[in-house]
């Protein structure tokens, strides 16, 4: 793989300074006039022509570089290439000229805009006035030649850095998006994975509690276990595509199911006019990870769950009275410790990051009551839908507003509203 990144990168990487070396060859007149003794002074011109082609050859490798190419150095090679042409042009002519189209392209590689269409222009006037000097008006051709390769120079290499400019921003917007689809899934399967196995070990210990007293009763759980780990199965299948669309209704009955197989009494109350499908979803996630922790930490005898939501916004709380010990809830064997305070959790961390690019807010913490065990809160900006029946309240398993006992078991094979549990 890395063989195949490298060999990718070789056949995007643009043009480099070897790219300007063939132009040397308009050079070879000048150099022929040496060889032949059409030049007077040969040493001076050899000397000339050496320091020319060292300056371009120095300009044309550091003018691929940003920083290179606006470090004083380059100016100064530049500069200098300026003085060397000029010198030349003035002494031999001829062939000689054809050295400021070479000083316009290197200019033209070394230089941007702004600041190119100055220095374009008056190279481009002091190709002419030399050349008109020295050859007469026939000159004003070396003039355009010098001012043309300039401006081309500079388009064909600023194009070249934009397209590399484009491809690397494209390169690393794939980046991104993998990356946000690698955390997409990690809090999807998290949020499902996480919340399953706990209403799964909370369903199986009821089972073996019941097991001894009561077969059918312990039948009851175990099937409920089966429609919990089916749900689940569908649910990862939806979670890895990226179709999932949950729903707030089925999570709420599916934390009723789980607090009271867990001996924690369940109140929910829904009130306010019908939400969105992606506030539903969102809520959907916040429901089914504050009840995973009272399942798993809370050591509660009581969770209520407050849904209130005006036109424009909605809010979500979910509240226990427990200690925060670490034990499970009515199952009688230690929990895992886990953190209660503070949005500390991988689950708690996602929802906040999932809340915030809706425009939301998740708040988690020790409640303000001596009641109050632990509250997370969930505010969500909403937009209108068509109108339907507002659901006033919920109160799973046949529980009142003060909670109640939990529901009794049901018969075997029978199923739990909406698959049983929070799968």
């Amino acid at each position: 793989m890395a063989w195949l990144r490298k060999t990718s990168c070789e056949q995007h990487r643009g043009p480099n300074g070897y790219s300007l070396l063939p132009w040397l060859l308009m050079g070879m007149g000048a150099c022929s006039n040496l060889f032949q003794g059409e030049t007077p002074d040969p040493w001076i011109g050899g000397l000339g022509l050496l320091t020319f082609n060292s300056l371009y050859i120095y300009v044309a490798f550091r003018s691929f570089e940003k920083e290179k190419r606006e470090a004083a150095s380059t100016r100064v090679a530049l500069a200098l290439m300026g003085l060397v042409t000029c010198a030349l042009a003035l002494s031999y002519g001829g062939t000689w000229l054809l050295f400021f189209p070479l000083l316009g392209l290197a200019t033209g590689a070394a230089v941007r805009m702004p600041q190119l269409r100055v220095v374009g222009l008056l190279l481009g006037i002091l190709a002419g006035a030399v050349s008109v000097a020295h050859d007469g008006w026939t000159g004003l051709g070396i003039a355009y030649a010098t001012w043309i390769s300039t401006l081309v120079t500079a388009a064909i290499l600023s194009l070249s850095e934009a397209v590399r400019e484009l491809r690397a921003a494209r390169e690393e917007l794939a980046r991104r998006a993998v990356e946000e689809e690698r955390l997409r899934f990690s809090r999807d399967l998290h949020d499902l994975l996480g919340h399953t196995l706990s209403v799964i070990v909370v369903k199986s210990e009821a089972a073996r509690r019941l097991a001894e007293r009561d077969v059918t009763a312990a039948v009851a759980q175990v099937a409920d276990i089966e429609s919990v780990g089916r749900q689940a199965l569908t649910e990862i299948r939806e979670a890895v595509t990226g179709y999932r669309e949950g729903s707030l209704a089925t999570e709420l009955d599916r934390a009723g199911s789980a607090l009271s197989a867990a001996g924690i009494n369940p109140s929910v109350h829904r009130s306010g006019p019908p939400l969105p499908p992606q506030s539903e979803a969102l809520l959907g996630w916040v429901v089914r990870e504050a009840v995973t922790n009272v399942v798993r930490h809370s050591d509660a005898t009581h969770c209520a769950i407050d849904l209130a939501g005006t036109p424009d916004r909605v809010r979500l709380t979910v509240t226990d009275d427990g200690t925060g010990t670490g034990t499970g809830a009515g199952t009688g064997t230690p929990a895992s410790p886990a953190p209660r305070a503070g949005i500390g959790g991988t689950g708690l961390r996602g929802l906040t990051e999932r809340l915030a690019s809706a425009g939301g807010t998740l708040t988690a913490g020790p409640g303000p009551g001596p009641r109050d065990g632990f509250v997370v809160t969930s505010e969500l900006p909403v937009e209108p839908v068509e109108s339907v029946e507002p659901v006033e309240s919920v109160e799973p398993g046949g529980q009142g507003e003060q909670g109640g006992t939990p529901s009794a078991p049901r018969a075997s094979g029978s199923r739990e509203p909406a698959g049983a549990g929070i799968g």
